[in-house]
């Protein structure tokens, strides 16, 4: 498994655990198109994102990199998408490492939206970028 691969894995179970404790808890999925029908605790996708860059560290040949996942957040009222955006960001801030998956996480400020969805008056939604860095041996692609 690359480096990229456990990182994004690393964040999507570290929020997974983290917004279990809500109640009602919401769905978190990974590269999941959003379904029609919110759940009560609302929705949290993570994306794959981009590598916006790469730095090459030479002797021995490493890359750091810095990697923009997505976190979208879809919920039926704007205090539960606050609330949940809140809870995002402290699950990141409290481990920073991931669980020594990445050497840095950070989550950034969110773009705001309205969403569709069945069930839901006026659904809200927001996508916040959380910033991964880490360090890869040899080649960028491991």
């Amino acid at each position: 498994m690359s480096v990229r691969e456990t990182a994004l894995a690393a964040l999507y179970t570290r929020l997974g655990a983290a917004l279990a404790a809500r109640n009602p808890a919401p769905k978190v999925l990974r590269n999941e198109t959003v379904p029609q029908r919110l759940p009560a605790g609302g929705l949290v996708v993570v994306r794959d994102g981009e590598t916006v860059e790469e730095t090459a560290i030479l002797s021995p040949l490493a890359w750091a990199v810095e990697h923009r996942a997505e976190v979208e957040v879809v919920t039926a009222t704007g205090a539960l998408l606050d609330a949940l955006l809140v809870d995002i960001a402290s699950a990141v801030a409290g481990d920073r490492t991931l669980g020594g998956a990445v050497e840095w996480a950070q989550p950034g400020a969110p773009s705001f939206d309205d969403a569709e969805a069945e069930g839901a008056a006026a659904a809200r939604a927001a996508s916040a970028p959380v910033t991964l860095f880490f360090t890869v041996a040899g080649s960028p692609l491991a």
